[in-house]
């Protein structure tokens, strides 16, 4: 457990390890930050910028030992995107440097009130909040099965000390930490649920966080079994398990559920805990991302301990349909109608468009609530990430006040969102010739006609889909981000909840 303070200070009155202060390009400010915050490396840093080793730039990152302690320098480059996201990447930076050493304790300073109002344009606040969570979370990593050894003191931090120089502002640093303390450990619970392997994280496992998260925090969680999800007539949720030595699970969390004057939001969750394709099996390069197919899922989870933790006086349904979609002999098949719990008839095409399935029946599910709104987050398509690749969330929905609430949090958290079209031809491309839709529409369009997919199980209800496939599941790192479960959707769902007013 990490301990996060507040403090007032230069680094000849705060005792750390390391001390990491972050230097914008402008060379004005860039010098004012040296004689505000470190001016007994003033000589040194000068060195340092002369040869051009060291001036602010985006990516520079200096180490220092000096006889006033261990110094990370890390430059925050001139303004090209909001400031928040600048300094989450810059901290980031800073914070790999740190995993090569032993720092138990860590001195993270804020840009100098200067700095704030003529480079950055953040209140110190959203500062502190960025400056932590681009260093905390680009620290983590999923190692819970790797054996420990001497090298794991590397980069093991035990305090994290906040710190500023400007008078006034350390009475504004608890609330600051407490928020960005919250937010890390929301989005790193949604990364252990997506990062687990699946034969741990399995249906049972997926539902007892649930159940275990519902007690912590007295949300209130109901658990459907194979019968009373057979007595709701589920038959997407029915179909997709057929393979699965496991049954089915539909799960329901309540937040703020005695407040029945509020019309909730309701988050919908896909919970594929390992999806093989079916029998129409997907290839084997990759295949073990799969485990990740429940992003959704450890997204909505994630968010339900974030405003849990908030407190926030809001009326919030969360909905997850779990299964694994595999290949035993009782699989369903391309050719097979089923009945989704609305009553409508779908001819399944292929067997790995089985997201959509599960969701269908969440979303009937859903209009029980009569729900203000309605967001459902899944990684649904890999056609969203060719055409956004991992830089941004598909957003397609039918209210276009629900899409600027989600696209203006999106900007706010840098888990941005785009837009993408739902005319009325792509629900024409799923027309069946033997039932009421075909669950896939061909290969052109794919996210547009999933999302339309889901569309006709929404009613009127304003309604967003997120797709995440692009964005939940990386290939590499970046930034704060990790390889594996990005833990997306989180803070996106958490600031859109946040923004909603009190009732």
């Amino acid at each position: 457990m990490i301990k996060y303070t507040g403090h007032y200070g230069g680094p000849d009155r705060i005792k750390a390890d390391v001390y990491v202060i972050p230097f914008p390009e402008d060379d004005t400010l860039f010098q004012k930050t040296v004689n505000t915050v470190c001016p007994q490396l003033k000589k040194v840093i000068a060195a340092l910028q002369s040869g051009g080793e060291f001036t602010g730039k985006k990516k520079e990152c200096t180490s220092l030992l000096t006889d006033y302690g261990r110094f990370i320098l890390v430059g925050m480059g001139h303004p090209d995107i909001s400031g928040a996201e600048r300094l989450r990447r810059t901290m980031a930076r800073a914070a790999k440097e740190m995993k090569s050493w032993v720092a138990p304790t860590v001195a993270l300073y804020a840009p100098t009130e200067e700095v704030l109002k003529k480079d950055l344009s953040i209140s110190f606040e959203d500062a502190t909040i960025a400056m932590l969570e681009g260093a905390m979370l680009a620290l983590y990593s999923y190692d819970a099965f790797r054996k420990k050894n001497a090298s794991d003191k590397k980069g093991k931090i035990k305090e994290i000390r906040v710190v500023t120089c400007d008078e006034g502002y350390q009475s504004r640093l608890k609330a600051s930490i407490s928020e960005a303390v919250i937010l890390i450990e929301a989005v790193e619970y949604a990364r252990n649920l997506a990062n687990a392997p699946a034969n741990l994280m399995d249906t049972q496992t997926l539902v007892k966080q649930a159940v275990a998260l519902g007690k912590k925090f007295t949300i209130k969680t109901l658990v459907l079994n194979k019968p009373e999800i057979e007595a709701n007539k589920m038959g997407g949720l029915l179909a997709v398990n057929q393979g699965s030595k496991s049954d089915p699970r539909f799960i329901v969390m309540e937040y703020n559920d005695k407040k029945r004057r509020l019309r909730p939001t309701v988050l919908v969750g896909k919970g594929i805990t390992f999806d093989s394709g079916g029998l129409c099996i997907k290839p084997s390069a990759n295949m073990d991302d799969m485990k990740m197919d429940m992003s959704g899922a450890a997204a909505v989870l994630g968010t339900m301990y974030a405003i849990a933790k908030f407190k926030l006086p809001v009326r919030v349904v969360a909905l997850i349909p779990v299964t694994d979609n595999m290949t035993g002999g009782a699989a369903f098949r391309p050719g097979d109608i089923i009945t989704i719990s609305d009553g409508t008839t779908v001819e399944i095409k292929n067997t790995d468009a089985e997201g959509r399935l599960i969701l269908a029946d969440a979303l009937v599910y859903a209009q029980r609530f009569k729900a203000a709104a309605i967001i459902d987050i899944a990684t649904l398509t890999g056609a969203v990430a060719v055409a956004l690749a991992s830089h941004a969330t598909g957003m397609l929905g039918n209210d276009d006040e629900l899409m600027d609430a989600l696209s203006a949090a999106g900007e706010s958290t840098y888990e941005r969102v785009w837009e993408l079209p739902l005319f009325e031809e792509y629900a024409g491309m799923l027309e069946s010739d033997v039932a009421d839709l075909v669950n896939v529409a061909g290969k052109w369009g794919g996210a547009s006609t999933a999302a339309a997919f889901l569309q006709h199980f929404v009613e009127d209800t304003p309604w967003v889909h997120l797709d995440i496939a692009g964005t939940a599941i990386l290939e590499k790192a970046s930034d704060y981000n990790p390889k594996g479960g990005s833990g997306v959707g989180v803070r996106l769902l958490t600031s859109y909840l946040r923004s909603l007013p009190a009732e």
